[in-house]
């Protein structure tokens, strides 16, 4: 069963009904689901779908032709193949699919482009002779995201402007992967977001009639399964130097954030070359250079600002975890590793992704009109705050899980995330207050609450739904289309 995906169905729909060529770039990391959702896609069309190799130039045109030549396309004197390149793509615009528009996908396209480097400039002359002007839609599909980006894409290409549409995909929301294991409970949909994220590749090895537990050991930790040999299998094939690549990630993994510290802990001591390593990790979609939400552009120009984090869930689980205790995992210590490990941190280690969950449900709030105001900015913030206390004023480090910011009109929405077994205190939401209020007098300030165990008594009773704003773990796992409007006052 094909789950989620609907912007991008949507995207491919919509250039699928116009009129004219298409030439449509759809690019993202491994394992996100691209091949999958190209096929559903053409599900009921006529269409040819070919699967680019990492083969000899001369192997991917006999493949190309062979296959090609199974359509029954007006082309006998080619019928041990296409003797070029510019022949074969040529001949893409005799497949006999009548009046209906020809749909032609060549996944893992940088393979073609790697072995023949003037497919790009052979496909563009074609493309401005016939192909845009045809009843065609071209869709070139691609993991390696810095070729797309730097190569493809890149004004000194061929192909530079031909695209009619550009879509990077990216890992799966909370609310579609959820509809793996519809039958959790809420808290273990959570735990299982954190642990496993929005890959589809990860997400099916997951067996949903199995508890959380289980899937852990037997679907991460047993030597031999899918998942435990999969970030290994990835960085092989994508990187050199995995040693270095493992100590970084690790580092990160265990919550370092900083370049300086990234760099001193993986015993690289060099943070230009530290800098490198995480720029290519980036490129993977593994790590993203995060910045507080009210940043400017000059400090986001700064190398040597911002902090990084794992965007991969399975990744910071892996490293946490597996690769932590590889030598017990490799004597088959699945049982010990779980209990001793696992177990214990895994409530704390799906804080974090939960924050990612409420900031989800933030926007799907947005585009439900159900906010006091529409923010142009949301994220999470950082920074130093005037704190007051019995010892005077002082200025502290401060963070604040989610500040969403409509700068002109002075509005801020500011909230905290509770992943924990215990209620929401009165008194963090009073910490959450202080931490932005002394310093934006002028503004108006709205709070949403965001707890997996409830609020305390005192948080209930001061909550009116105006300034503040209360969502429990069943609301925030229902999604924005079960809330109702959020009637807040102004200040």
């Amino acid at each position: 069963m094909f789950i989620g995906r609907e912007k991008e169905l949507k995207f491919l729909e919509d250039h699928y009904a116009r009129k004219n060529g298409q030439m449509i770039v759809l690019y993202g990391r491994r394992r996100i689901g691209k091949t999958e959702t190209l096929r559903e896609f053409c599900k009921n069309k006529p269409h040819f779908f070919y699967s680019c190799t990492q083969s000899t130039d001369s192997i991917q045109l006999a493949r190309f032709s062979a296959q090609l030549l199974k359509e029954e396309i007006p082309a006998k004197r080619y019928i041990s193949g296409f003797p070029d390149w510019e022949r074969a793509l040529r001949a893409i615009c005799d497949l006999p699919f009548g009046e209906k528009k020809k749909l032609v996908v060549l996944d893992e396209f940088p393979y073609m482009c790697r072995a023949n480097s003037s497919i790009p400039s052979i496909l563009q002359n074609l493309w401005d002779a016939e192909l845009k002007d045809s009843n065609l839609m071209l869709i070139l599909c691609g993991s390696a995201m810095s070729f797309i980006e730097k190569e493809l894409l890149a004004e000194k290409n061929p192909l530079y402007g031909r695209a009619t549409g550009i879509f990077k995909m990216t890992e799966m929301g909370f609310y579609d992967v959820v509809k793996f294991f519809p039958d959790y409970s809420n808290r273990d949909k959570v735990i299982t977001y954190a642990v496993l994220g929005g890959v589809p590749h990860y997400l099916r090895q997951w067996d949903a009639e199995l508890s959380v537990a289980e899937n852990i050991k037997q679907n991460i930790l047993t030597k031999g399964c899918v998942l435990y040999s999969e970030v290994e299998f990835l960085l092989h094939q994508e990187l050199r130097e995995t040693p270095i690549y493992n100590s970084i990630i690790e580092t990160v993994a265990h919550g370092s954030t900083k370049l300086n510290e990234i760099s001193q802990k993986s015993l690289i001591n060099d943070t230009s070359k530290t800098c490198v390593y995480l720029r290519n990790l980036m490129e993977l979609g593994i790590v993203e250079r995060e910045f507080s939400v009210d940043s400017q552009i000059k400090e986001t120009a700064n190398a040597k600002r911002g902090i990084y984090r794992l965007t991969d869930h399975f990744f910071r689980f892996w490293y946490r975890f597996g690769f932590a205790n590889l030598s017990q995992l490799e004597d088959g210590d699945v049982e010990g590793v779980y209990e001793y490990s696992v177990a214990p941190e895994l409530s704390d280690f799906s804080a974090f992704p939960f924050e990612d969950i409420c900031r989800e449900f933030v926007k799907e709030l947005q585009k439900k009109g159900k906010l006091p105001f529409r923010y142009a900015k949301m994220g999470r913030w950082w920074g130093k705050t005037t704190m007051r206390n019995t010892d005077g004023v002082k200025l502290a480090e401060s963070e604040i899980d989610l500040l969403a910011i409509d700068r002109e009109a002075g509005n801020y929405l500011v909230g905290e995330c509770k992943f924990k077994n215990a209620p929401f205190r009165y008194s963090e939401y009073l910490d959450t207050k202080a931490k932005l209020g002394s310093e934006k007098k002028r503004a108006n300030f709205y709070y949403v609450l965001f707890s997996a165990e409830g609020f305390d008594e005192k948080i209930n009773m001061e909550a009116d739904g105006h300034i503040l704003q209360l969502y429990t773990l069943d609301e925030i796992v229902k999604g924005a289309d079960a809330v109702k409007s959020m009637l807040f006052e102004v200040l």
